[in-house]
């Protein structure tokens, strides 16, 4: 990635690279703090899950406001802080006696507000950062962290709980914030349009302009069926490769491990095949090799799960790198940050209804109906745009940055 993290990118990638990789640690080890040390219950787990969540859902509209008025670099340095802080908190509080659920609930809300705002304002920031022909490639790099960390993280995570304890593995993700708020403090941040008066400001306004433009329309309403069709596998992998078809825990991890290496590829591929095929092609054969996992999962044979997970990791990243570009092009820039959160509140949100609604289905049905049920959701959301003037976009329009929704 060389090509394009350079200059002050630099500094945003490599921040991002550090935290993310701290935070797969704490994704890993905060559950384990809650189960291992404090010894939860099945309804105070879900909870802790579902804190985690919540300020995606809750504050995902009211952050896109807040990244639009504010500074995006002071937004990365003090979220950074806010996070050491409160995941250094878990360790310190385990190393007195005083660690409670309530203090691990407080900080799955506080840290995922923060979590947001941070998010929201990286993804904000990428466009002022590089020239317009890098942005799909800046994507690409940005993607790659975020895979890397899902991919290495846990196994990282797991010997980290195993010699220091899991709370004490928490403070290799807030010695990570550490890094990132550096990085972040020596960003030179461009200038960006004036704020819009406060009178002025609406909540809705970055689903007008994703629901008021003719191409970003058909790409939010598909990823969102698609999220919450794919959100469902989650819950399901597990049970059925350990009590359905009798597979070793090794073996899950192997096809986690293969979905992530595929995932990781893809980042390297998804640039050029979007230069091949067009963006909106991209974004298709992404989300179609994505949806191919629940059939192959249906089937029950090794090598064809197998393949169906080299198909999501790779289908993962085309659908990805591509939506994110188009999304940072097409939004006016003064509400960048708005639609940027509208966007993740609306994936998030149809993940959260998947999830939860899969494990109905598969009580009700079965698990293996259940996973063609998740590859027809994702099907429909390639439909979506399939069935859109997205099928033949090609490049990024060279007026997007300045257009308004369409009328």
């Amino acid at each position: 990635m060389a090509w394009v993290v350079r200059g002050e990118f630099r500094k945003l990638w490599l921040g991002q690279l550090v935290s993310a990789s701290g935070s797969a640690v704490t994704t890993v080890a905060l559950p384990l703090v809650a189960v291992v040390t404090l010894h939860a219950s099945a309804v105070e787990m879900g909870a802790l899950s579902a804190l985690s969540i919540a300020p995606h859902l809750v504050f995902g509209l009211l952050a896109g406001v807040w990244v639009d008025r504010w500074s995006l670099r002071s937004v990365l340095i003090w979220t950074d802080l806010g996070r050491l802080v409160l995941l250094a908190s878990v360790p310190a509080a385990a190393a007195l006696g005083w660690l409670r659920i309530e203090q691990l609930y407080a900080v799955a809300v506080l840290t995922g507000v923060l979590t947001l705002l941070f998010d929201t304002a990286s993804q904000t920031i990428i466009p002022s950062l590089v020239p317009r022909a890098d942005l799909m490639r800046a994507n690409s790099a940005a993607l790659l962290n975020a895979n890397l960390a899902s991919t290495l993280g846990p196994s990282a995570a797991g010997l980290l709980v195993q010699v220091l304890t899991a709370p004490f593995a928490i403070l290799v993700d807030a010695a990570s914030y550490v890094v990132s708020t550096v990085t972040a403090y020596l960003l030179r941040e461009p200038a960006r349009p004036p704020a819009q008066p406060r009178s002025e400001v609406r909540l809705s306004a970055g689903l007008q302009v994703l629901f008021g433009n003719r191409m970003l329309r058909p790409l939010v309403t598909s990823a969102a069926i698609a999220a919450m069709a794919g959100a469902m596998l989650g819950p399901l992998v597990v049970l059925l490769l350990i009590r359905e078809l009798h597979k070793s825990p090794a073996f899950v991890g192997l096809s986690l491990t293969t979905f992530g290496a595929a995932a990781v590829a893809g980042t390297f591929v998804a640039g050029p095949w979007c230069a091949r095929v067009g963006i909106g092609r991209s974004y298709l054969s992404g989300v179609f090799l994505a949806s191919l996992t629940g059939v192959a999962l249906f089937t029950g044979l090794t090598p064809v799960i197998l393949l169906g997970q080299v198909c999501t990791g790779l289908g993962m990243s085309l659908f990805s790198v591509p939506q994110r570009t188009l999304r940072q092009a097409m939004a006016p820039p003064h509400l960048l940050g708005q639609v940027t959160a509208s966007w993740r509140t609306l994936v998030i949100g149809g993940q959260t209804v998947g999830a939860a609604g899969s494990g109905v289905l598969a009580t009700a049905l079965g698990v293996r109906p259940t996973l063609l049920i998740v590859t027809a959701g994702m099907l429909a959301g390639f439909l979506v745009a399939a069935l859109s003037p997205l099928r033949g976009l090609r490049e990024l329009p060279e007026v997007a940055r300045s257009i308004a929704p369409d009328r």
